[in-house]
């Protein structure tokens, strides 16, 4: 079956990957009001750290929103910013090693010869053993949930390995029992920014709410009052009253000594490109008009699941929807099998007990189902676990739960976001903190969000048609260096509001896009 990965035509002109180049400042009447930026510290995961194109670059973190911020503080007083050192990173290449053994993959750019997304070629240099062992004004630390910034040995190198500790944090921990907490408040914080907890929630959504294929999807420890992270798989929602706990003891922490900040919510994250680029009805007719097998088997599909799953439609110009599992369907595999055993089918009747366990959880996807951005790579190939005819993914293979966030499953993030984010709003309010309202920002980007020189971004994934207005990184989580332009913009906004300074802002346009390659 052909692959139904999304290949890019690309412009080669235009869109090519630069160093940083900031705006030289005019002289104004800029001043930090009512706040102190000689120390600022920034704390949260990889939206903090410059993450962008599935990893952390010697070049993409100098992007990093908490960098840019620095360079307008400069202006009003503000002291030196430091970051993890990626100098190791001599070609850019991003990704992670431990021990020799590659651990992280290197950064995603647009290959014109190729017309598609792919990882760089090369071996990553970044060698998480080489410890760093210094506290950083930038403490954003990739893959990291809010009660991990608070967690000892969350950066002990020989935790790595088993998965208990984080490679980022690992390469500049102060000791292998630090906290990223405790290793930020080392710089005596006059001003931070904390952007914490959208992987409380995201890491289940970028799963498909499942655990792995065959597993008991991951918990919702809303409904089930776990508050016991250490419990929790690496998928599951944190509970939204421990959420509030970790994140109230964290500003707390953050306050001690009279610092001033800004804290910013989570976006609604089954609106970013991770979630929207994949289409429901991915599968054009003309892929299937001509497999007699497959039409067959769902003309007998249409009658065994009473209309859960509909006949193929062969009308050229027309799209299938992909089959999916869904586990919050009632599981109907013995009537499946009941219907094969006595279908008269040679093909049917001998893998009837097969076709219900296959079958007996699956539908046609909706609109409303969200795909994960690699299921493009996977929907239409054949799935070698599988046995022919029933395993083609997507067509005769219902795709895994965690291809697909269903509906049901994105009730369950979007409560989980809306608890975090009250929490938010109301642990800032009761210390007089500014809030950038990201989740109002990610909503504004659906529809078009016009920025101060006029242009219009949106939330989509990289195309030839949306390229100047891509906001969003080719991992489709993460911001380009645009992306986080326009993220530096929003929160120095807040600042000049609720702490009446005069803090400039920068053109995004004069920051580079999606990173193009003549050839990989």
């Amino acid at each position: 079956m052909k692959n139904k990965f999304i290949y890019l035509a690309i412009l080669a002109a235009g869109f090519a990957s630069c160093e940083p180049e900031f705006e030289n400042e005019v002289d104004a009447n800029y001043t930090s009001g009512d706040a102190d930026f000689t120390s600022y510290v920034a704390i949260g995961n990889s939206l903090t750290a410059g993450y962008m194109d599935g990893t952390v670059s010697r070049v993409g973190q100098t992007y990093s929103f908490p960098n840019l911020l620095a360079q307008k503080f400069a202006l009003v007083g503000g002291g030196a910013f430091t970051q993890p050192s990626y100098e190791d990173d001599a070609s850019n290449l991003g990704g992670l090693m431990l021990f020799g053994n590659q651990i992280g993959s290197t950064r995603l750019v647009i290959d014109i010869s190729q017309g598609r997304p792919e990882n760089l070629s090369g071996t990553p240099s970044i060698e998480v053993s080489n410890l760093q062992a210094t506290a950083y004004n930038n403490m954003g630390v990739p893959g990291a949930k809010s009660f991990h910034l608070v967690a000892p040995g969350y950066g002990n190198l020989a935790g790595v390995a088993l998965g208990q500790s984080n490679p980022y944090f690992v390469r500049h921990a102060t000791s292998p029992s630090a906290t990223v907490l405790g290793d930020a408040m080392t710089k005596n914080p006059t001003f931070f920014t904390n952007w914490i907890g959208a992987n409380d929630v995201l890491s289940y959504a970028t799963n498909g709410g499942a655990k792995a294929d065959g597993v008991t999807p991951a918990a919702d420890h809303n409904i089930t009052g776990n508050m016991n992270p250490a419990t929790y798989g690496a998928n599951d929602i944190t509970n939204s009253d421990y959420f509030a706990g970790v994140y109230s003891n964290i500003i707390n922490t953050l306050t001690a000594n009279g610092a001033k900040g800004v804290v910013a919510t989570i976006p609604s994250v089954t609106s970013i490109p991770y979630f929207t680029t994949v289409l429901y009805n991915a599968l054009p007719a003309e892929a299937t008009a001509s497999n007699a097998t497959a039409i067959a088997l769902y003309q007998f599909l249409s009658v065994a699941t009473g209309g859960r799953i509909s006949p193929l439609n062969t009308t050229p110009g027309s799209k299938n929807p992909v089959l999916i599992k869904d586990t919050d369907l009632t599981n109907i595999s013995a009537t499946i099998q009941a219907y094969a055993a006595g279908s008269g089918n040679p093909l049917l009747m001998a893998n009837a007990a097969a076709l219900g366990v296959i079958y007996g959880q699956a539908r046609h996807a909706t609109a409303e189902d969200l795909f994960v951005l690699p299921s493009s790579s996977i929907i239409g190939q054949e799935n070698p676990a599988g046995t022919a005819p029933f395993n083609v993914n997507g067509i005769t293979l219902p795709l895994a739960n965690k291809w697909v966030l269903t509906t049901n499953e994105k009730v369950k993030v979007a409560n989980a976001t809306s608890s975090y984010n009250a929490a938010i709003r109301s642990i800032a309010a009761s210390k007089g903190l500014a809030v950038a309202d990201m989740n109002l920002i990610m909503n504004q980007l659906v529809s078009g969000l016009r920025i101060d020189d006029g242009t219009i971004y949106t939330a989509n994934y990289f195309s030839p048609t949306t390229a100047s207005s891509v906001l969003f990184s080719l991992d489709g989580v993460h911001p380009n260096p645009r992306g986080y332009a326009v993220i530096a913009n929003e929160i120095i906004k807040v600042i000049n509001n609720h702490y009446h300074a005069n803090i400039p802002i920068y053109s995004p346009a004069n920051f580079p896009g999606i990173s193009i390659v003549p050839s990989n």
